[in-house]
């Protein structure tokens, strides 16, 4: 897979031009933000949960709207243990893709859906990731527009090819920094490795002194103006 080595430097190439997404924290810190997409998964995500539980670890996971109306009890237990929460669309299409209607549609039935499952009310959930992380400067303006909070990525390890958990593991390990927010996916792409995968990582990212914290604690830190 010849995608895994460009993502870096895509990161590089877009970031600067779009400030107003949360690509990564402070770089003086050592936190760093571990973050799960296309879930909830009724397999997959007890297994990631298990892991974190083990090692107190807090994590965010940015769902899908039709996955938590399939696994509610899934997503519940996440919510109760404290993790963080945000959108990934209802059905994984791409945001560029969607009118501005589907757009907010998708994102208020996604919204609607943790309420059900997790009694989180819609304001307490404004974090989107779009799907692929695909979009334009248009979709950004929607969400900035309707009160979202866009959030990209300076970690992304291609998991959903099945590469193997070490390379896997080894992709993370050549690109984590300070700030850093890692993506991995416990849903039906990549999700059958995930729990392995952290089982590698977090020990050793905790033996190199780094230390887990969520999307929102990022953004508290003041690092972005949504203005």
């Amino acid at each position: 897979m010849q995608l895994a080595p460009l993502l870096p430097i895509l990161y590089r190439l877009l970031q600067p031009r779009f400030t107003n997404c949360l690509w990564s924290g402070d770089e003086n810190s050592r936190a760093i933000a571990l973050t799960f997409d296309d879930g909830p998964h009724p397999q997959y995500t007890p297994e990631v949960l298990a892991v974190l539980d083990r090692y107190q670890i807090k994590a965010s996971f940015f769902w899908l709207g039709a996955c938590v109306n399939r696994s509610t009890d899934i997503a519940k237990a996440v919510c109760d243990r404290g993790h963080w929460i945000g959108l990934h669309g209802y059905d994984h299409r791409s945001f560029p893709l969607l009118s501005p209607m589907e757009l907010r549609q998708s994102l208020e039935k996604t919204q609607a859906a943790i309420y059900s499952a997790c009694n989180l009310l819609p304001e307490q959930v404004t974090d989107v990731r779009p799907p692929n992380g695909l979009f334009t400067p248009q979709t950004l303006k929607f969400l900035l527009q309707w009160n979202y909070r866009p959030v990209m990525w300076s970690v992304v390890p291609v998991d959903w090819t099945r590469p193997g958990v070490t390379t896997v593991a080894q992709r993370v390990f050549s690109q984590v920094q300070n700030g850093s927010i890692i993506v991995l996916h416990d849903g039906a792409y990549g999700g059958q490795d995930v729990a392995a995968t952290i089982e590698i990582l977090i020990p050793q990212l905790l033996q190199q002194g780094y230390k887990f914290v969520t999307i929102d604690t990022f953004y508290q830190q003041g690092k972005i103006n949504n203005s």
